[in-house]
């Protein structure tokens, strides 16, 4: 310590003198000093946060309400699966443009490129049976699932008890709950939402590695889709065959009007560069 610097004794001599009053003057002084400092604290904040980059948010895939008559067209067409070493890249495209997740994309444009090979008068397309998959589970995403690269959905997804209440059909249990977990009552299953006895007729195992077909499996459920529009609808290239099709999945002109709308607005999404 220098012989100029005060003490610390020096310091709380000072600090402990009681202060002299101020009067009117002083404190009207104090309270403008007080005041400005507040409004220009205020004033830093705001400058501040205006010079902070802003967050970008992604807008949700926007689909236009289509409402043909049932029967009378078909979605546009969503041009043709790209071969497959430009796999990949089209469906990182399709997916930013569409919302639609890749693992499930995939699932679907795997499900109709097996369909056109087996059932080539089907025409079936990937666009429609995503159409269904975003009505029924929002590509196995309904209620935080999520399809892994595995194709499994996790937690898997289990509908309402069809018990016959008000605006609900009455199913009584076909499957003693080994799909849904319901004894008493049916449950459609799965991303795509099937009956356990629709699923008991149709279910294929999309890897075909002898394992049962799983309805909680995007891949298995999105060729279950495909096989099961296919033998309901015969040609859906054809007006009367897709809406039978779709109807036969869920008989209402609204439903069919909701996927109609999906596929459509998939397809137009996958033409764009």
């Amino acid at each position: 310590m220098t012989a100029s610097s005060p003490s610390t004794l020096d310091l709380m001599d000072q600090w402990e003198q009681p202060p002299r009053k101020r009067g009117p003057r002083g404190c009207v002084m104090l309270a403008l000093l007080v005041v400005g400092a507040l409004v220009a604290g205020a004033v830093w904040v705001v400058i501040s946060l205006n010079d902070r980059e802003p967050v970008p948010v992604k807008p949700a895939f926007e689909v236009p309400a289509l409402k043909p008559a049932p029967r009378s067209a078909i979605p546009g067409d969503a041009g043709p699966l790209p071969a497959e070493p430009a796999k990949d890249a089209w469906i990182a495209k399709v997916s930013e443009n569409t919302d639609i997740p890749s693992r499930a994309l995939r699932a679907y444009v795997n499900a109709a490129e097996k369909t056109a090979k087996t059932t080539p008068r089907c025409e079936i397309t990937w666009a429609t049976i995503a159409g269904i998959g975003r009505t029924e589970s929002q590509h196995a995403r309904h209620d935080g699932s999520r399809a892994g690269e595995d194709g499994v959905v996790t937690p898997p997804i289990i509908g309402i008890p069809l018990d016959g209440s008000p605006g609900v059909l009455a199913v009584v249990d076909t499957d003693k709950g080994a799909l849904d977990g319901d004894a008493k009552w049916d449950r459609a299953v799965g991303p795509m939402q099937f009956l356990p006895a629709t699923w008991k007729r149709y279910g294929v195992r999309a890897s075909g590695d002898g394992a049962a077909p799983d309805p909680q499996n995007i891949d298995d459920a999105a060729m279950t889709t495909a096989r099961y529009m296919c033998a309901r609808g015969g040609d859906l290239g054809d007006p009367a065959g897709w809406w039978t099709a779709v109807l036969t999945y869920n008989n209402s002109t609204a439903y069919g009007q909701e996927v109609f709308s999906n596929a459509d607005a998939y397809g137009k999404a996958a033409l764009k560069p």
